[in-house]
């Protein structure tokens, strides 16, 4: 293998561990289940490669505020990553310090999700634990809203200058999202359940979002199925959106 070779190995390398990185953090902050995470590709460059540099990067990128409350779900993950240590691996202190930091982390109902935009920028979330909790499903992100946030970000001239109605804004992944990254003129958040409205009331606060920012927000309490045409004229929407998802 020549010089020009061995350059061309060494970038396919270092843009394999930086994808790996890269999705490795977007799983973990956003609670994703285990088996998304890139193993894979991680068991084979630890039977090539016996250092621990890789598992010691990618901690760095696991690194997690000390204002957010850590859950099993962080254990767990850090855990599989001491389990997919290759034998003969150098020892790893930082690892061992990570699990002790979260071994004694207790269970709560609810949880810390940070979903990590294409442009650097992260929405955290505040969100239940279980799919279904207090009769309704809309206490989580569903793909569903991940899947509008991104077409979103792919069609950002979509919402220029317009007021935007978003129907069954949940937890409000998908509304963050699009007032963080579009230059739009107002955003009407909207759901039905009063749990539900609430906790979008925190995360919307939580993310430097209020009637004073640019574009201003506003959180209407609707019935998607139920509203008035005299709610809607109200309102004022230019542009209507929406996600659904199947149980």
């Amino acid at each position: 293998m020549d010089h020009v070779e061995l350059n061309q190995a060494a970038d396919m390398e270092k843009f394999n561990n930086s994808d790996v990185l890269r999705n490795f953090q977007v799983s973990f902050f956003a609670m994703s289940r285990l088996m998304s995470f890139p193993w894979t590709f991680l068991e084979k460059e630890l039977e090539s490669n016996k250092s621990s540099d890789l598992i010691s990067d990618i901690l760095k990128q696991l690194t997690v505020s000390q204002t957010v409350p850590l859950t099993s779900a962080y254990m767990l993950t850090l855990a599989c990553l001491h389990s997919r240590k290759a034998a003969g691996c150098d020892p790893l202190d930082e690892l061992y310090d990570a699990l002790a930091e979260v071994v004694g982390a207790e269970d709560t109902t609810e949880c810390y999700k940070s979903y990590l935009l294409p442009g650097g920028d992260a929405v955290s979330l505040l969100e239940n634990v279980a799919l279904i909790s207090e009769g309704t499903t809309g206490l989580v992100t569903w793909e569903a809203a991940l899947y509008l946030a991104e077409w979103a970000l792919d069609h950002q001239h979509t919402f220029t200058g317009r007021t935007v109605l978003e129907l069954g804004s949940g937890v409000g992944l998908t509304g963050i999202t699009i007032c963080r990254s579009c230059s739009l003129n107002r955003f009407v958040f909207s759901d039905c359940h009063p749990s539900v409205l609430q906790k979008l009331r925190n995360n919307i606060q939580l993310n430097g979002l209020t009637d004073q920012t640019s574009p201003t927000v506003s959180v209407e309490e609707m019935d998607w199925t139920a509203a008035t045409e005299e709610q809607l004229k109200r309102i004022g929407a230019d542009t209507i959106i929406a996600a659904g998802q199947y149980l």
